[in-house]
């Protein structure tokens, strides 16, 4: 894009909005003032009417006429030739209507003098404010007011279209001063423009010479005392450097196209096996990551069921090509919410979330990266009944907590990986979906990480193999339908029962939810423990952890 042209994109639209908005100010301006000027004047002759319609009724009241038919209705022709003698225009009418909604009073011609009766809403118009009401078709903007005597409603009325048409002239002429301005403002502007940027573009036809001849003899002619005279000077000490230095430049660059090609061809490799974060972090401070450091991070793993079975009833071939479909959609999903894959075990994941970078909400990204697994999966199994191939099933366990990260290995071959007692209870995590039948299991620091922000229930208070202290462990959903939510705040409310000792209170929750769902195993696996509990009450030191024998 040339000078000219950016120049225009970013003078043009602060020409457009000042022009207008001055445009809109001075028109809202006038419109107001006029609109307030007619406003009070037809304000004005309603009063006068209502004054000189009072005045009349109180020369009736004084002279006892008021009950006298003759007398009223001299009265009503009086208020009528004072309302004609008031209009200043064929537009303009005063009426008048019975509070039925009736007319019974037309100044102007131009209303017949039996017209419809005017719908009830319309009769507020006596207010003292404009409103605006159709009669016979036209639009009509009216004030008036409520004459008691007569039980009238009595109004000044004007033809909208007239009332308006000093705003509207006002609006067309600001319409035509606004194109004008603009269009003689951006002509200057291209012309100005045009002007500045001329002289650069015969230092640019002078540069191209130099560029298609290779002749670094050449030299810009400086024409202006001024910043164009300025670039063709300096420009011409450029090409003198270049002349002196042409060789070396080349072999320079040489030695940075060799050096970029070899540092892609590194990515590229790397970028199978490594993330790309992790990558380009290494690329801008190589140091930095020899360094081993104390981090609190979610780990995730995740693995398939029955995988020597499922291996036994496909070709290596159709094995392969399934587990990297399944490691390509699984891989994805923990990527898009910011993990990091670190190794594949056989056929589990390993991965974690806050490293090398940290985000505020890793803990959540990584559960979320989980219930996202399960989802896909039901796409990837469909994939896989139709080529019938047999479906996949997955346990992921979740961990979070604080672990060491950094690169771990010989100088021959270095991992970036975590090691910590949150490894470890990832994967017992992991291995216990099996057990509790669930697809998801995480630990309570993960959960007290994620808070409400998604459905969880509470599972078990559990020992994992190795361990002697109980960590409570939960699974989670994206959403619930209502009864299931139910079932799940009833299950842990009986699970918070059951560790504190009320087994019978327990036993009645579980049976609640199972009524919900029979087929819960959850709360039917609390449900026969509550029950063994109640019947054979456990020692006074029992403190509801399950104690794992295996992994």
């Amino acid at each position: 894009m040339k000078i000219r042209s950016k120049v225009a994109l970013v003078v043009i639209p602060i020409l457009v909005a000042t022009v207008v908005m001055v445009g809109v100010f001075s028109y809202f301006n006038a419109t107001t003032g006029i609109t307030r000027v007619a406003r009070e004047l037809l304000d004005f002759r309603t009063q006068e009417l209502d004054r000189f319609a009072r005045g009349q009724w109180q020369i009736l009241v004084e002279n006892d006429f008021a009950n006298d038919p003759e007398m009223v209705a001299a009265t009503e022709l009086s208020i009528a030739r004072q309302a004609r003698g008031m209009l200043r225009s064929e537009t303009q009418a005063v009426l008048a209507f019975d509070q039925s909604g009736r007319m019974v009073l037309s100044t102007s011609e131009a209303v017949p003098a039996d017209p419809p009766t005017l719908p009830v809403e319309l009769l507020d118009a006596s207010t003292r404010d404009l409103t605006n009401i159709v009669v016979n078709g036209v639009d009509r903007v009216a004030m008036g007011f409520f004459f008691a005597p007569f039980g009238w409603y009595i109004l000044h009325t004007e033809q909208t279209g007239v009332f308006y048409q000093d705003v509207d002239r006002i609006g067309t002429q600001t319409l035509i001063i606004l194109a004008s301005s603009l269009v003689i403002a951006v002509i200057l502007l291209f012309i100005f423009a045009g002007s500045l940027t001329r002289p650069l573009g015969r230092i640019v036809k002078s540069m191209r010479k130099i560029i298609e001849s290779n002749d670094l003899s050449e030299r810009v002619a400086v024409e202006f005392n001024d910043e164009t005279g300025e670039l063709a000077h300096t420009f011409n000490i450029m090409i003198g450097e270049l002349d002196r230095a042409y060789t070396q430049i080349k072999s320079y660059a040489l030695q940075a196209v060799v050096a970029q090609k070899k540092e892609q061809k590194i990515r590229n490799i790397f970028q199978k096996y490594v993330p790309q974060e992790l990558i380009d972090r290494f690329f801008a401070n190589p140091e930095s990551m020899l360094v081993g450091e104390n981090r609190q991070l979610s780990i995730l793993f995740s693995d398939i069921r029955s995988f020597t079975s499922i291996s036994e009833q496909m070709t290596p071939d159709a094995l392969v090509q399934s587990l990297n479909d399944y490691f390509s959609v699984m891989v994805d999903l923990i990527m898009n919410r910011g993990g990091i894959i670190d190794k594949y075990i056989g056929d589990a994941i390993m991965a974690f979330f806050g490293a090398p970078v940290r985000h505020d909400d890793d803990a959540y990204q990584s559960l979320m990266a989980a219930l996202d697994m399960c989802r896909e999966l039901d796409a990837f199994n469909d994939r896989q009944r139709s080529r019938s191939r047999p479906e996949f099933k997955i346990g992921v366990g979740l961990a979070y907590g604080l672990v060491t990260v950094g690169n771990i290995g010989t100088e021959k071959k270095m991992d970036y990986t975590v090691i910590g007692d949150m490894v470890n209870l990832a994967s017992r995590m992991e291995g216990l979906t099996k057990y509790y039948k669930q697809q998801v299991l995480f630990s309570e620091t993960l959960h007290a990480e994620v808070g409400d922000t998604l459905p969880t229930r509470l599972i078990d208070k559990v020992a994992v193999k190795g361990k002697t202290q109980g960590v409570r462990i939960y699974t989670a959903a994206s959403s619930l339908s209502n009864p299931h939510r139910r079932l799940w705040k009833i299950h842990n409310e009986g699970m918070e029962d059951f560790f504190a000792r009320r087994f019978s209170e327990a036993v009645t929750k579980f049976k609640q939810a199972l009524v919900i769902d029979p087929d819960d195993y959850a709360a039917a696996q609390m449900l026969a423990r509550a029950e063994t509990f109640r019947d054979t009450p456990p020692p006074a030191d029992w403190t509801g952890v399950e104690v794992m024998q295996t992994k």
